[in-house]
């Protein structure tokens, strides 16, 4: 872990600014194929992931992310059943998907085997069992590889990537063409979400993004949420055929919240709409 001076840990938060942590205990350091692995325990956040020296998911507040990630989407159509999760390796974005009782087939696709077994062993308390449950098929591919060839058709698709900006091990996965790609394997009524990194440090790579959706997908949301373990808001955004999460009816998504049996720690149907309509913070001092 190049980045660890003697208890601390420094977070890169963007090209000029970075997040000092400080490391209580360190699990596993090594190397897969693709990535540097770290699982830690932090003194604020406690147990983490951190991928090439970016933390990606802490204890304290992955929660945050990951439910803002994929309930959003999930709560946008009607009736998932069938979804795909692109990326996702400690395993935390299945766990959300499957909260929803409607869900009957969850296929992740990670192209980093070695790191899913390191989550099996060593991130529980994040999957939580997620992938021994019946419903979820773990597949270890390049998720361009799997996509090119896939004939299934899914309500909706969770990208949960390393950013945008980071290791090129994803950076590929965040263009039109692979967006086209996700488009053709959705159903008539098929959603998409992308986390996206940051607007206000990395805010032309978030543009970039932002445009390859729009170009793919007829209805485009954006929206981020504080995650203090990455120092920033993160960034999401949702791709729709059909159905526009923010014109959903506060009393329709309290009927689903309630009818999919869903208990959650951040996200409710009022934090659906809230997050939809903060406003998406900038550098640059208008939205586009």
């Amino acid at each position: 872990m190049s980045e660890l001076f003697g208890a601390t840990f420094l977070q890169p938060v963007s090209n000029t600014t970075a997040l000092l942590m400080r490391l209580k205990r360190l699990t596993l350091h090594t190397r897969t194929q693709f990535q540097e692995v770290v699982i830690a325990e932090f003194e604020d956040f406690g147990r983490a992931l951190v991928l090439d020296n970016l933390v990606q998911s802490t204890e304290l507040d992955e929660h945050i992310y990951h439910e803002s990630l994929v309930h959003i989407a999930l709560m946008t159509h009607p009736l998932p059943k069938k979804v795909l999760v692109v990326g996702g390796g400690e395993g935390a974005t299945i766990r959300e998907v499957l909260k929803h009782s409607c869900v009957e087939r969850v296929v992740m696709v990670d192209i980093d085997g070695e790191l899913v077994e390191y989550a099996k062993k060593h991130l529980e308390f994040m999957h939580k069992g997620a992938f021994n449950d019946p419903r979820v098929e773990v597949v270890i591919m390049d998720g361009r590889e799997y996509v090119d060839g896939c004939r299934e058709t899914f309500d909706v698709a969770v990208m949960d990537l390393t950013d945008p900006y980071g290791p090129p091990i994803a950076r590929e996965l965040y263009t039109d063409e692979f967006y086209s790609k996700i488009s053709k394997l959705l159903s008539e009524e098929g959603v998409m979400v992308t986390q996206a990194g940051s607007s206000f440090f990395f805010e032309e790579v978030y543009d970039s993004v932002l445009d390859a959706v729009k170009r793919v997908f007829p209805i485009v949301r954006e929206y981020n949420v504080w995650v203090p373990a990455f120092g920033y808001t993160c960034n999401f955004i949702i791709g729709s055929k059909k159905y526009d999460p923010i014109a959903i009816p506060l009393e329709e998504l309290k009927k689903r919240f309630k009818e999919r049996q869903l208990k959650m720690r951040f996200y409710t149907p009022q934090a659906h709409l809230g997050l939809l309509y903060t406003p998406i913070f900038r550098k640059s001092r208008s939205n586009p």
